[in-house]
């Protein structure tokens, strides 16, 4: 899943925890969904599983699904319910380490920033 020209949308995130950071480009169809992942990834071993379990779950979702991710994904950080992201359940015991925060949100916030552009842009 590597960035290549015909993943149009960018987004960028860098964790301030770890400095962790992920390039993510993302394809959209007409309704705005995601067909396509692409990433390039600077992180810790969590924020590398973190990438993929996003890449697995990212295709059919729309920008409000992705922020909707992302909320529930952060409550589930803070001691809240496991979101229904597929495979989140892998990276569970993660949330134990704080410090490693920051590198699990990394695609969510990469890709809400990617999809925000292609929101605006229309």
């Amino acid at each position: 899943m590597p960035l290549s020209d015909d993943l149009h949308w960018r987004g960028e995130a860098i964790s301030r925890t770890c400095g962790s950071t992920l390039t993510v480009g993302l394809r959209c169809d007409d309704a705005g969904r995601i067909e396509g992942v692409g990433m390039q990834v600077s992180a810790c071993a969590v924020g590398q599983a973190s990438a993929a379990i996003f890449a697995d779950g990212a295709y059919g979702a729309a920008a409000d699904d992705i922020a909707a991710a992302e909320d529930a994904i952060a409550s589930w950080l803070a001691g809240g319910d496991t979101p229904a992201w597929p495979g989140i359940e892998k990276i569970a015991a993660a949330r134990a380490h704080p410090g490693r925060h920051g590198a699990i949100l990394l695609p969510w916030r990469a890709a809400r920033a990617a999809l925000s552009k292609a929101v605006a842009k229309g």
